[in-house]
């Protein structure tokens, strides 16, 4: 089986088991809060694992479908850019999305323990954080970027950077590069207290936040560009997975 034929036989068992998996963990609904914090403890053991990202890009295959072999996600915002995030932020989304204190439903079956063990949880973490990002990614209109810059400044800086590059030790996301329609959507979620792994005191700061002010904020995010050394080359294809077969190419907006 040559690999175009199977990257499609491998996303056809994935989205089948994700959908038995997904429909099962809506049916029985969030773990009780002992279990849940018991899961959340995961994240502090596989951080502690040396992680191997030559074995991080097999297991990566399973991630390409909906990322894309770049890792660079989709313009629209339906699939984030994860190239380049930073490790231990993956380590703690992973986890927490198993421990179902992020509710991402099609992630839940990519993250339990019968699918992922810690051990891979830290080699495809590795594997992707060490992934060049996209240098062209989704922003926003660009119609209010001074107002974002001051609400940025207030009330983002602190936490994610003033280029938006996140704080590994205490596993503040890279938000720099990310595309605009993920930053709203996931911005929107956070004030409405649907996001429930984020910072309290983030989630106070901006639940008076207006459609506008979220517009101008995550416009200027994601303008913040990374640095050289973190960006792919023009034309930059990932060659670990060079037969991909790959969507159209979406022009990036802005």
């Amino acid at each position: 089986m040559g690999p175009s034929k199977l990257v499609t036989a491998t996303f056809s068992i994935l989205f089948a088991c994700a959908t038995i998996v997904t429909v099962a963990a809506v049916a029985v609904g969030p773990q009780p809060q002992s279990e849940a914090d018991a899961e959340a403890q995961d994240a502090e053991v596989a951080l502690k694992l040396t992680p191997d990202p030559q074995r991080g890009r097999e297991i990566y295959l399973m991630c390409a479908v909906c990322h894309q072999p770049e890792g660079w996600g989709t313009a629209d915002g339906v699939y984030p850019q994860i190239a380049g995030q930073l490790y231990p932020v993956i380590i703690k989304q992973m986890t927490d999305i198993r421990a179902r204190n992020r509710d991402t439903p099609t992630m839940v079956p990519f993250t339990t323990l019968s699918v992922l063990s810690l051990q891979q949880l830290a080699d495809v973490a590795a594997y992707v954080s060490e992934l060049p990002m996209n240098p062209n990614n989704g922003v926003g209109p660009g119609t209010n970027l001074e107002q974002g810059e001051r609400l940025y400044r207030e009330h983002c800086e602190e936490c994610h950077g003033t280029r938006g590059e996140g704080i590994a030790d205490e596993h503040m996301p890279l938000i720099q590069g990310q595309h605009y329609p993920y930053l709203v959507r996931q911005f929107e979620w956070i004030a409405q207290g649907k996001r429930r792994n984020a910072d309290p005191e983030m989630v106070e700061q901006i639940r008076e936040f207006s459609a506008e002010d979220i517009s101008a904020i995550m416009d200027y995010t994601s303008r913040l560009s990374p640095p050289p050394e973190k960006l792919a080359k023009p034309g930059w294809k990932n060659p670990d997975f060079a037969e991909f077969v790959r969507p159209p190419t979406r022009q990036a907006g802005g």
